[in-house]
């Protein structure tokens, strides 16, 4: 039997991100605006060509699998990211969370947006935010850091848009807003796991250090319409 974050888009679509999907029972999607990410319940030709008939337009989308796949020739394969999937199931001692941490609201988007463009932690688009849980930290009015949730498969609820601005790393924002998700998402009885390049050794040394272990490689085949 598969596990579920062996497709771990197609199961959030069908599960805690429910409410965010498009498509039907073979494939589904979310609106540009908050995911390019789109899934399938299993990976076929059929599907591509199911997709590129739903799809109606021609920016950038995200196919994610724990599988190498072949792409077929009515879509662009813009580049493949080479990632980990990393999972977090140890015990864990909720503590209160940092005052300095501040929920982020939609009047907190432009800023989020700035952020993530100038730190490309992952796709981020205008209502990226309702995915839900987006916690930064401030320098007076200034966002300088930030995490969220992104895919919510069943238990399993993904950290996302890990990020802090270049003039403020090395304060250990990052692991403040890292401990407060893994807190929350263990709160409430879920399972925190999270999606890593490969190449990227000093932020795969930080969430082992956390407690994140490698689960499997998993790959991110950023498409287009040809």
């Amino acid at each position: 039997m598969n596990h579920i974050l062996d497709n771990p888009a197609w199961n959030a679509l069908i599960s805690g991100n429910k409410h965010l999907a498009k498509g039907n029972n073979q494939i589904r999607y979310f609106d540009k605006e908050v995911s390019p990410f789109v899934a399938f319940e299993e990976n076929s030709m059929e599907n591509f060509e199911l997709l590129y008939e739903q799809i109606t337009h021609a920016e950038p989308l995200v196919f994610v699998t724990s599988d190498k796949t072949e792409i077929p020739d009515a879509w662009k394969v813009l580049y493949l990211i080479s990632g980990l999937q990393m999972v977090y199931d140890v015990p864990t001692t909720i503590t209160d969370t940092d005052s300095s941490i501040v929920s982020l609201t939609n009047e907190h988007i432009p800023q989020m947006l700035s952020l993530t463009k100038l730190t490309n932690p992952g796709p981020f688009a205008e209502r990226t935010i309702e995915f839900g849980h987006y916690k930064g930290i401030f320098d007076g009015d200034k966002l300088v850091a930030m995490a969220g949730q992104r895919m919510h498969a069943f238990e399993y609820a993904e950290i996302s848009a890990v990020c802090t601005h270049p003039d403020y790393t090395g304060r250990g924002y990052a692991k403040l807003l890292l401990l407060q998700q893994i807190n929350r998402i263990k709160a409430a009885a879920g399972i925190p796991f999270l999606h890593v390049r490969d190449d990227n050794e000093r932020a795969i040394k930080v969430y082992e250090s956390l407690g994140f272990a490698a689960r499997k490689p998993i790959y991110f085949y950023v498409i287009q319409k040809n």
